[in-house]
């Protein structure tokens, strides 16, 4: 059985906090190792974050995050979506880790942090909205 809540607010740095607390709620009643808490924060900081700074430009706008959580095995989708510009985090290359910190371009960590962090994710721009779902082992 998948039960699913969805979180509307504006997509300010400020809101990252309101997000963190609708997730400890959700996760209050389950047992989620403390390693897979930090990754799922981390995540959802490096995405929703990313939104609040580029998605509207100098302006700002809605972000809307759609959680599930699936049993067996128990694991959390999220949905982010915005009406900003169209963006496709996924589209980057990687960034070569292997160069020295001076030597490397900058962006791209915080995808790359994220991809690694997830089992699955995915992009798709449907009806003017950026759509970015992920699958995080809860398990």
């Amino acid at each position: 059985m998948e039960e699913t809540k969805e979180l509307a607010l504006e997509a300010t740095v400020e809101n990252l906090d309101v997000i963190n607390a609708f997730i400890d709620e959700l996760l209050a009643p389950l047992e989620c190792s403390p390693k897979k808490r930090f990754q799922l924060d981390l995540v959802v900081e490096e995405i929703f974050v990313n939104i609040a700074n580029y998605a509207y430009g100098d302006g700002t706008g809605q972000a809307v995050l759609r959680f599930s959580l699936q049993q067996d095995p128990l694991k959390m989708k999220i949905v982010f979506m915005d009406e900003g510009v169209a963006y496709d985090p996924l589209a980057k290359d990687e960034p070569d880790v292997t160069l020295p910190m001076e030597e490397r371009n900058i962006g791209g960590l915080g995808i790359f942090l994220v991809k690694k962090n997830v089992e699955d994710i995915h992009y798709e721009r449907k009806d003017g909205k950026n759509i970015l779902t992920i699958y995080k082992d809860l398990g």
